[in-house]
This record gives C-alpha cells, structure tokens and sequence, in this order.
C-alpha cells in the first residue's frame, strides 16, 4: 500500500482565504456590477439607446475619452523621465521631488481642481502668460487635459521606478562600449526591457484619467457639447431621479472603457511574450 503525502499548501488556510476573496470582490465589485445591469435593463432597447447616443453624451463621450488617452500619452512620456531622474542621479532635493510625485494621491480632488482652476485662469499665476499667447486652459478641454495629468503622472512613475531600479547599468555600459550611441542604446536596450511595465503604467492612467470628477468639473467649466464630462452628465441624471438613465450611461461607459483596458492588456502580454522570446 503506497501511502500519498498531501503536498502542503504554501498560502496557509487557503481555503479560507479564497473564500473571503470571493466575498470580499463580490460584495465590492460583483454585486454593485449586477445592480448596475439590472437597473439598467428596466429600460427598453430603444430608451437605453436613445439615453447613451444622446448628443450631449456623444460630445462628453469624445472629451473623457479624448482627454483620457491624451493625458495618458502625455504622462507616460514624462513619467518615464521623471522616474529616469529620480532613480538615476543623485541631486539636492530629490527626496522632496520624489515625495511630491505622490502628491496627486493625498491630494482630495476637489481641492486640487480648484488649485488648478485658480493657476490656469486668465488672471492666474501661468494662465495669464499664456493668455498672451492666446492659449486658453481653464474652461476649456486644454484645462480637462492638465487635471487628468496632474491626477495621472504618479501611476506611471511608481510603476517604473521599481524597474529602473533593477535594470542594471552595465548593460547599458556594454552597449556603450560597443560603439553603440545613446539613442540606440535607449531605443534597443532600455525600451525593450521597459515596454511591458509602460503599457501598465499607460492603463493604469488611462482607466485613473476615465472615472476622474473632482478635479475636472471646476477647471472645465461643464458647458454642454464642450467642456461635460461623461462623469458628470451621471451625477446630473442622478440628481434628476433618472436612475435608470445614469446606470444606462455608466453601462455604456464600462463596456467602452472595458474594451479599451482589454486591448491594451493584450498589447502588454504580447509585448511580454514577444520580448521574453527574444531573451
């Protein structure tokens, strides 16, 4: 009789964790999802077609998700520098400069809008400057962009500083001592190993940028067919007593913002794929 030892499990008391995962994402995710849904279906095809390809929503429909993925570029670009400065050089006030990164976090939204709105208006400290050059940012979509950067930039510096941390600088001493330029060295040898975690960086803001209130409704000024945001058009349904309506957006909204999230995450793991075949 061969006696069969029961492999141990490394996470202690797996059943019973897995079984407070599964509540715990049901009562905070699933559930309200399955609320939303049925709310939404009360309405008939037509009304709920009617109510997410109105023409107001068509317009904040182009600003959150312009805006969005405009934000997102933008941060991903600059976050990659700024997380380059902080893990490679060593200068007076880097720790202050890396403790104000999080500042978008600790920062209520409200607040940070305002901050903003009183920054970027025509009479503000940089808005007025750029008033001269005919550059208008509060009340405008320009003004949309900015806050959705502001809230945005630290997802994608946290998320590559733990990776240039670990990315050894021999290589990039050996590609030098090969002949190879900076670019190339930048473009073959750092990009590639940075690819995969930018694309998390990237969905990180970019699904941060789509849900974003707070900091939008001051500095936009929510004029209709220009400056209203998808967020806002809900809690205005909402203060309407048209919940059915608001979920019928909020549906809409998920399914888009779903899609989106789904493409770039395909992007990543074909990145990752692709790359470590290239290892």
């Amino acid at each position: 009789m061969k006696l069969v030892l029961k492999q141990p499990s490394i996470l202690p008391g797996f059943g019973l964790t897995l079984g407070f995962s599964l509540t715990y994402l049901s009562l905070v995710v699933l559930i309200p999802l399955a609320g939303l849904f049925a709310r939404t279906a009360t309405l008939s095809w037509e009304r709920f077609w009617h109510t997410v390809t109105d023409a107001r929503l068509l317009a904040a429909y182009r600003l959150s998700f312009g805006a969005s993925l405009a934000a997102a570029c933008l941060n991903l670009f600059f976050g990659l520098i700024v997380a380059w400065v902080l893990v490679r050089y060593r200068f007076p006030g880097r720790r202050l400069l890396d403790a104000l990164i999080d500042l978008p976090f600790a920062l209520p939204t409200a607040v940070a809008g305002i901050a903003l709105t009183a920054l970027y208006t025509d009479t503000g400290w940089v808005g007025r400057w750029l008033a001269l050059l005919n550059i208008k940012v509060a009340f405008a979509p320009l003004g949309v962009v900015v806050a959705l950067t502001f809230i945005g930039l630290p997802f994608v510096v946290r998320t590559l500083q733990p990776v240039l941390e670990d990315l050894d600088p021999e290589i990039e001493e050996a590609a030098a001592s090969l002949g190879a330029w900076r670019r190339h060295t930048l473009r073959r040898v750092v990009l590639p190993e940075l690819w995969p975690v930018m694309l998390t960086g990237f969905a990180l803001a970019f699904a941060r940028a789509l849900g974003e209130y707070g900091s939008i409704v001051f500095i936009s000024g929510n004029m209709p067919m220009k400056t209203e945001i998808v967020p806002l058009l809900m809690v205005m349904k909402l203060e309407q007593y048209e919940y059915a309506e608001a979920t019928a957006i909020a549906v809409a909204m998920l399914l888009i913002s779903f899609t989106l999230l789904l493409i770039i995450n395909l992007l990543q793991w074909w990145s990752g794929q692709r790359h470590a075949a290239v290892r």
